[in-house]
Formats: C-alpha cells, sequence, structure tokens
C-alpha cells in the first residue's frame, strides 16, 4: 500500500494507525538482519505515536494528510532524547535535545516515526559501506549495494520497511540510492525545505528530501516539509507552492532538454540537434543500458506532448572536481566541533592535543579522514586560490549556463546514476571510482536547484534504472509533474524487491 493509500485507510478508520505500525514494525524484524537499513528501530514511540493518531480520530479531531503513516529517517537528523549517530563512533552515546524542523513537522501532520536509517559515516559516501555500523544491501539483490549515502532510506522504502523516508543530498545523496533501489527521491531547491537539525556535512550544498514509492508519495513527504523556518537562516522566506495537484497536468507543451553532457556526449551532438557551441567531451562511465533508458524516457514525454531536444551544459562535467574540494572544504569546517570536549566520543590522554588526536582518529572512519584531509589541505596557505578558488569559480560558471540553458527549456533530463547497482566491496578500494557515481546528481547541487529520480526500467541485470529530472530553482512543481509523467509511462517490470 502507498503512503496516501495509509493515509486515506486511517482516515476512513478502514485501518488503525497501530495495526499500520505493527505490520511495518514486524516487516522490519523479519526482513531487515538481511537489509541492515536501520540503525534504531523506534518501536516503542511508534506504537505510542499510532495511539495518539487513533485516539484523535476517535474524538472526531482533525488529523493530518500522513496521519498513521510510517517514516523512517536518516540517523544525522536530530531526534530529541534519541541518539542520533551519522552512523559513526564519533557521536557514540549521543541523544540530542532537540529534533530537527523536519521531524516537528513530520509528528505534525500525523507520521508514524518507525526508526533511524543506516548511512555513509556523516553522509560522506555513495554506497552504504562506510558506516560504523555495517553496511546496508539492497533488497532489489543483496550483494548489492544501495547507494548512498542516505542508502538505509532509501531500502527501507523499496523494502516496504517504510512508507516513506527521509535523506538528505549533498551530492545526490538522495537521489542516486533511489535510482539503485528503484524509488522515488527528491531533492528540493536549497533552502526551500528546513535543514535545521540536520547534522552538518557541507552547509552550502546539503539538503533534506523526501523517498517515496511513488511520485504522489514523495510529493505528499515534500509538501509537509517544505517551507520557510526562522531556525535556519538559509530558509527561504516565502511560501512553496503546493505539489500534488500538478502531478495530473500530464506535459503537453513542455520544453524538456537531454543533457549532453551528462549522457556521455558533448556539444557535438548539441549541435547536431540545434545548439551552438563547439565540440566539448561529456561525462565519463555512463553505461549503455542507462542510457537506453534516459532515451526511452525522452521519447515517452515526447509521445505525451511535450518538446525534447538535446542540449549543452559544458561546465556540467566540472562538477566533479569542484564538488570535490568545495564539500571536502565545508567538511573539514563543520566537523572541527568533534574534538573530544563537548559531546559524543572521547578518548583520553596525558594532554589536551593528543586526547583531540586520539579522539578523532578512533572516532572517524577512513572516508571521513580523507575528506577532512582533502578540505584542510585546498583551505590551506598557499593553495586556497589554486584549489578552493577555482571550484568556487566553476561553480558560479555553472549557475550561468543553467540559467542559460532554462531560457530555452523548461526541465532537463539526465541519467540519476551512471550504473545499476554495484557489489558490495566492488568500489571500496578506489575513491576516485566510488566518486564518480555522483557525477551526474553533483551539478544541482552547486546550482542548488531541485531534482528528482524516478524509476524507469531496468538495466542488462534485472536492476533498476532511475531517470533523473532537473529544474530552475523553485520550480518543485514542475518537475513532480514531468516525474508523474514519466511514472505513468515508466515500463512495467516490477519495482519492488
Amino acid at each position: 500500500m502507498t503512503a496516501l493509500g495509509v493515509a486515506a485507510a486511517v482516515a476512513s478508520g478502514e485501518r488503525t494507525a497501530r495495526s499500520v505500525a505493527e505490520d511495518y514494525l514486524e516487516r522490519i524484524s523479519e526482513g531487515d538482519g538481511g537489509i541492515g537499513a536501520f540503525n534504531l528501530v523506534l518501536a516503542e514511540q511508534a506504537l505510542a505515536d499510532a495511539d495518539r493518531v487513533d485516539a484523535a480520530l476517535g474524538r472526531g479531531e482533525p488529523v493530518g494528510p500522513l496521519a498513521g503513516v510510517p517514516v523512517a529517517l536518516k540517523d544525522n537528523l536530530c531526534t530529541r532524547g534519541i541518539p542520533t549517530t551519522c552512523s559513526s563512533r564519533m557521536l557514540e552515546g549521543w541523544r540530542p535535545p532537540y529534533s530537527a524542523t523536519v521531524v516537528d513537522r513530520l509528528r505534525a501532520v500525523g507520521a508514524v516515526i518507525v526508526g533511524k536509517t543506516n548511512l555513509d559515516e556523516f553522509a560522506m559516501g555513495s554506497s552504504t559501506e562506510n558506516s560504523a555500523f555495517g553496511p546496508t544491501r539492497n533488497p532489489h539483490d543483496t550483494s548489492r549495494v544501495p547507494g548512498g549515502s542516505s542508502g538505509g532510506s532509501a531500502a527501507a522504502v523499496a523494502a516496504g520497511f517504510a512508507a516513506l523516508a527521509l535523506g538528505s543530498d549533498t551530492g545526490g545523496s538522495i537521489r542516486q540510492p533511489a535510482a539503485l533501489c528503484g524509488v522515488v527521491g527528491m531533492k528540493p531547491t536549497y533552502g526551500r525545505v528546513s535543514r535545521y537539525g540536520l547534522v552538518a556535512f557541507a552547509s552550502s550544498l546539503d539538503q533534506i528530501g523526501p523517498f517515496g514509492a511513488t511520485v504522489a508519495d514523495a510529493a505528499a513527504c515534500y509538501e509537509a516539509i517544505a517551507g520557510h523556518d526562522p531556525l535556519d537562516s538559509t530558509s527561504i522566506d516565502q511560501p512553496p507552492e503546493p505539489v500534488g495537484d500538478a502531478l495530473t497536468d500530464g506535459v503537453e507543451g513542455l520544453r524538456v532538454g537531454v543533457v549532453a553532457e551528462l549522457c556521455g556526449g558533448g556539444r557535438q551532438e548539441a549541435h547536431r540537434n540545434g545548439t551552438n557551441g563547439s565540440p566539448a567531451s561529456g561525462v565519463e562511465g555512463v553505461a549503455g543500458d542507462v542510457l537506453s533508458r534516459v532515451q526511452d524516457a525522452a521519447g515517452a514525454l515526447e509521445q505525451a506532448g511535450a518538446e525534447v531536444r538535446t542540449v549543452s551544459v559544458p561546465s556540467a562535467v566540472l562538477g566533479l572536481s569542484a564538488y570535490y574540494l568545495i564539500a571536502p572544504a565545508e567538511a573539514s569546517s563543520n566537523l572541527a566541533r568533534y574534538d573530544g570536549v563537548r559531546y559524543g566520543l572521547r578518548v583520553d590522554a596525558a594532554n589536551a592535543a593528543e586526547m583531540n588526536v586520539n579522539t578523532r582518529t578512533a572516532g572517524f572512519g577512513a572516508e571521513v579522514k580523507r575528506r577532512i584531509m582533502l578540505g584542510t589541505y585546498a583551505l590551506s596557505a598557499g593553495y586556497y586560490d589554486a584549489f578552493y578558488g577555482k571550484a568556487l569559480r566553476a561553480r558560479t560558471l555553472m549557475l550561468q549556463e543553467f540559467a542559460a540553458v532554462y531560457e530555452d527549456v523548461d526541465v532537463l533530463l539526465c541519467p540519476t546514476a551512471p550504473t545499476t547497482a554495484f557489489e558490495l566491496g566492488a568500489k571500496t578500494s578506489d575513491p576516485l571510482l566510488m566518486y564518480l557515481n555522483d557525477v551526474c546528481t553533483i551539478p544541482s547541487n552547486l546550482t542548488g536547484h531541485p531534482a528528482i529520480s524516478v524509476p524507469f526500467g531496468s538495466g542488462d541485470d534485472g536492476l533498476p534504472v532511475g531517470v533523473q529530472v532537473m529544474g530552475p530553482a523553485l520550480s518543485e512543481r514542475l518537475i513532480f509533474r514531468v516525474a508523474a509523467a514519466l511514472e505513468r509511462t515508466a515500463p512495467g517490470d516490477g519495482s519492488t524487491p
């Protein structure tokens, strides 16, 4: 049953919120041992929350649009009095004194929180293998990764352990695991959803967003969490447009651009399709079966009445390089607070300096240490202009080029992930190979624009493929509309494991 189906059944009295919660908790108990989606299952709290929903209904009181819907939270979202670990030893024993704004907003509309999900440590990774608690496995094939860093949330929805889930997306950490797990995952415009209570990785890139089994479910979750928050200084101070009522509008007359560079091609192809420019190469590593699904999706939109053309955004190929300077630089600053003094892990030593070194050595995993060192180096005297400064200029160029292309098209289409889910351990020894998994998703983080991944058929190995729809800032209503059109035309190969 979809999240909206659950909400309707609870609101009508067909189901009680408690019976729904019991069913989902039983699924988790029976199935999560082989998946590892959850760091913590909140069975007692979930049943208590469900009972409150049932009591409100019994008194004839209005309940929210997600009343009784089981939701999983990525374990970098603060939950008052409940452990929040970021899948790291560094936050061992920490119980936040407050909840994230998005958590409070979900509870305000009646959602039932069933647990905290696994992630790459401090959200740094693309496979959910960089966790102090062990990897999460893909429900479609447990020898494969679920993607990352929000792999636990994606796997929880794909396995039917939660009807909805929240993740965070810094370079693709919602959309890439959504693609690999065959669910819908959406990153809002930067500032559209409050980051208050999200443990920071890279503050100019981080954004919270929903996972759902359907576009309509993800839209309902987005509507519940979006909106201005005075507790977040980067929050957009204007009301968000509703998105759910646009899902049936179709795509007649919309202009859709297929990004040549993110499909492995360059300006030559764009030129053949009427776009000016000199030849330029595209990103590497996009598999042929994934490109075929993108082409199929473009064809489906064209059949539905959209005008589809190939467009060029040359700076898109710079995204990976710019991101892996900007994000680690911000991480090295944000993670300086974990010093063994204020909260979390502390490894004692003879003096404060040694204690700090020992604590960070023991508390951080290899990938987090790698990114801290890379970021610190990029910010160091003598290298700031050569590395970090150039990355910021590349980001500005990307903003300018995306703004220009959005004058000619309404939305953009490209792969979400360059391949289907790969085997556990296949890329852990080669960081660069792992980083390439984010090559198609990073541009939207650097620009701050919204994007959504929609399941669209499968690859040659039978595993899910996700197609990404990108739009300009504050175009959530539009990208949900296009995503819904894609969902209606997607091959019916069965994306539920």
